[in-house]
Parts: structure tokens; C-alpha cells; sequence
């Protein structure tokens, strides 16, 4: 039984056409963008694999350095050789892990002491859990990598991207978030009322991404900052590696087969973060490279403005 009070108002305003307009989205390919970024600074988490290891080496071969926020040293310094080497930029790391609270304060406080202005911030780290796990904090662990991190992150850098009066912010979203058809449970983002889901723990962090970014684009608006979120596109990652041997021999046999190549996503990334059609643009959801609408859930004003302050509580902002 659905116990979301807004499930009645919810169940009104999905459309089959907002259906059919993701289905038609996830068969079209992402705009190209040719567009040189020499010299300016992209950040992006999860860069050692997947989607944000190519997206950082796009990235660099069109001439932007890079700082990387990532989990392991070895893997790490590897990318930082291989990127300076084969294109001839900038290529620096933080490690932290964004599970851990302290973590994502530790770096935060480090990128505001940065003088240089970031250009582009792309939240792309994420986890699958089939299994609830909570982090040293005690909270879901899916729900603090894909959302509270990036949420604490922007939050505090504000004040930093509107001083540099242009910055893009790109939140590596999901079709998935709409795995929460029937909304958050602000009372129960932890889990423990309900049966843990891999799926529905995923949707709602997701959902809680495209609910912030309602309220950052809100303090952003006529400063030069944009925010965008964006599907990228049925791809094959290594995501889910923290799950078990059954989950990892269905992903390997099954999934991975009928997934395209992550390509698709760090070409998107581009366009979103470098091409000047985009000027102006924010608040906005994309299928790859094109824009599209969410679910009602994810454009629940009354909701977001909820979901703003409970997110400052968690994150002790």
C-alpha cells in the first residue's frame, strides 16, 4: 500500500506522453559539441571509471584541466599520468570518500580556498546497493553518495560560483528516478520503515537530486550559474561492484549486453558543459542531450523547499 500522502495529486499528473517522450529520448544520440574549453577547469567525482573517466578524458582532449575527487590513490595517480601525458593539461586530484561526511566537508573546505575559478562541476560518483548499508553516520549509503554529498557541495560553494559570475554545475542524474513513481518519504529516508529496495533507494536519491536542483536554481537565477541534470543514456559502467556474486553474474551475462558504450555519456557531458547554446540554460532535466521533463514528484515545489532544509539538518549546514 502506497502511504505517500501525495499520491492521489501525483496520480493525476503523470501523462502518457511524458512516457513516451523518454522513450523516444533514449533512442536519440547526444549532440556533438565542438567547442574548445582551453584552459578552463572542469571538477568532477567518480573520474577513475565509467562514465567519469571518459567524460574527464573529453574533457582534457579539448583542452581543459582537470581536478578529479576520487577514492583511490593508486588509480588516481594513474589517471593524473595518463591525462597529463597524452594531453598535455593540468590533471590534479583530491581523494575523499563522499559516503563519509567529514569527507565531503574536508574536500568542500578545500575547493573554496582554491583561487581558481571552476568552470564546469560535474557530480557524476554513484553506487547500486542491493542491500541497505548505512554509512559512519548512520545514513542510507545510496541516498548520502548520490545525493547529500552533492548537495552539501553546492550548497557551500555558493557564494564562490556567483562571485565567479559564469560557472555550470551538471548533476549526473537517472531515468531511474522515476523507480520513486510515487514520491519521497522525508520520514523515512533511512529505510527503516519500509522494505529496502536496490531500485526504489536508487530512484529516491535521483529524485532528491532533481528536487534540489529546483531550489539551486532559485539562488543561482541572474548570477551566471546554471544547474542541469541529466540521464546518461543506457551505458555499460562498473557500478554494482559492491554487490554480491549473484547481482555482479546477471550484470556481466545480462545487463552489460544489452548497454551501450559510455561514450555516449561523456560526449553529453561535453555539450552540456561547453556549448554556448546552453547559455541561460538551468533547472533543466536532459535525456543525454535532450531536454525533457521528470516526473510531477520531481517538480514538487512544496516538496523541494522540504526536502532544502531537511538536507541542511543531515548535512549540518
Amino acid at each position: 500500500m502506497v502511504k505517500n500522502k501525495k499520491f492521489r495529486k501525483y496520480f493525476k499528473e503523470y501523462t502518457v506522453s511524458n512516457v513516451s517522450a523518454m522513450i523516444k529520448n533514449s533512442r536519440l544520440a547526444p549532440t556533438i559539441c565542438e567547442e574548445k574549453l582551453t584552459g578552463k577547469l572542469l571538477v568532477i567525482t567518480g573520474a577513475t571509471s565509467g562514465i567519469g573517466y571518459l567524460t574527464a578524458r573529453k574533457y582534457a582532449s579539448m583542452g581543459a584541466n582537470l581536478l578529479c575527487i576520487t577514492r583511490n590513490p593508486e588509480k588516481s595517480e594513474k589517471l593524473k599520468t595518463e591525462i597529463e601525458q597524452e594531453f598535455n593539461v593540468k590533471c590534479n586530484y583530491k581523494l575523499a570518500d563522499l559516503s563519509n561526511l567529514k569527507d565531503v566537508s574536508k574536500v568542500t573546505d578545500e575547493l573554496l580556498l582554491m583561487q581558481e575559478p571552476i568552470d564546469v562541476l560535474i557530480h557524476n560518483a554513484g553506487v547500486y546497493l542491493t542491500q541497505r548499508e548505512l554509512t559512519d553516520e548512520g545514513l542510507e549509503k545510496v541516498f548520502v553518495v548520490h545525493y547529500l554529498s552533492s548537495f552539501i557541495m553546492n550548497y557551500r560553494l555558493i557564494d564562490k560560483l556567483k562571485s565567479q559570475q559564469n560557472a555550470r554545475i551538471i548533476m549526473v542524474n537517472s531515468e531511474g528516478h522515476r523507480f520513486a513513481a510515487w514520491g519521497l518519504r522525508l520520514d523515512d529516508l533511512n529505510w527503516e520503515q519500509r522494505t529496502y529496495s536496490g531500485l526504489k533507494s536508487y530512484g529516491s536519491a535521483k529524485l532528491a537530486q532533481l528536487l534540489s536542483m529546483i531550489e539551486f536554481d532559485k539562488r543561482f537565477s541572474n548570477s551566471g550559474v546554471s544547474i542541469n541534470s541529466m540521464h546518461p543514456g543506457a551505458v555499460k559502467t562498473e557500478t554494482g561492484q559492491e554487490n554480491g556474486a549473484l547481482y555482479k553474474w546477471f550484470k556481466r551475462n545480462f545487463l552489460d549486453k544489452t548497454l551501450k558504450s559510455a561514450d555516449l555519456s561523456a560526449e553529453a557531458l561535453y555539450y552540456l558543459g561547453a556549448s554556448k547554446e546552453l547559455d541561460g540554460s538551468s533547472g533543466k532535466f536532459f535525456n543525454l542531450t535532450t531536454e525533457e521533463e521528470p516526473t510531477p514528484p520531481a517538480l514538487d515545489k512544496e516538496e523541494a523547499e522540504k526536502l532544502w532544509e531537511k538536507s541542511i539538518e543531515l548535512g549540518g549546514l
